[in-house]
């Protein structure tokens, strides 16, 4: 991986390809969104935004810039395939079968998740923050795949770790409504709120739907400085970018 990137670590296809961006890779960025942030939303200049995400094709070998969605914390699945113009797609998930196509997906705490096919001729990626997760962005980016789940293998990327997300009841709530063993992923704290091991909620939903195979998680971008977290730095937190894409 080029400086400052992250490989994903999961038995892919030989076709597939994925990486993780840090803000440690050279980029242009100044403070506080220093130095790799890949978000145009986020208050940072749109020029150091831009010159960023052109050095991600470099520094990827990628033939085309990357599928940058507007993500709004839903489960609508961007189809690649049939966009019809390079704009970005007001979506929290997209797929395509497509060589040459890379996926993108920005966070700064909530959770990026990959996916692709057995067969390797399929790749996705989503963007769960709570919100997103227990509204299904999940099992609505399994279903745009073109193969049932349990042919399906998915990684979990880097997200807030649990001893340092504290949520309130409507988090709580909205999962243990669907899901009364979710109540295992949150651990209370004060009245009205939880620690959430949001990449375990993930992993059981993954589950539930018919994926067998899902490896990643053990991050917490609160307290690595490798990653942005709007947790840890507020509305100005930069974004970082988890990639997914089909070579021959």
């Amino acid at each position: 991986m080029p400086e400052g990137w992250i490989k994903p670590e999961w038995p892919v296809p030989p076709g597939v390809r994925c990486a993780v961006s840090t803000r440690q890779a050279p980029g242009v960025s100044e403070r506080p969104h220093d130095r790799f942030n890949l978000g145009l939303r986020c208050g940072d200049a749109p020029a150091a935004v831009e010159a960023n995400r052109a050095a991600v094709s470099g520094a990827l070998g990628l033939q085309r810039s990357p599928h940058w969605l507007q993500q709004v914390h839903g489960v609508d699945v961007a189809d690649i395939d049939r966009l019809e113009d390079d704009g970005e797609p007001r979506a929290d998930a997209a797929v395509t079968t497509r060589v040459g196509e890379p996926l993108a997906i920005l966070t700064a705490d909530c959770l990026p998740v990959l996916f692709c096919t057995r067969d390797g001729t399929a790749v996705a990626a989503a963007h769960a923050g709570w919100r997103g997760l227990a509204a299904g962005v999940l099992e609505a980016t399994l279903a745009a795949l073109p193969a049932p789940p349990s042919q399906v293998m998915a990684w979990l990327g880097p997200c807030i770790g649990a001893p340092s997300y504290e949520v309130g009841k409507e988090a709580h709530e909205a999962f243990l409504a669907t899901d009364a063993g979710a109540a295992a992923c949150f651990t209370p704290t004060r009245p009205g709120h939880w620690l959430c091991d949001l990449a375990g909620l993930a992993r059981r939903r993954l589950q539930a739907a018919g994926v067998t195979t899902v490896h990643g998680g053990g991050f917490d971008t609160r307290t690595d400085a490798r990653f942005y977290s709007y947790r840890r730095d507020g509305a100005h937190s930069g974004r970082f970018a988890s990639l997914i894409w089909l070579v021959p």
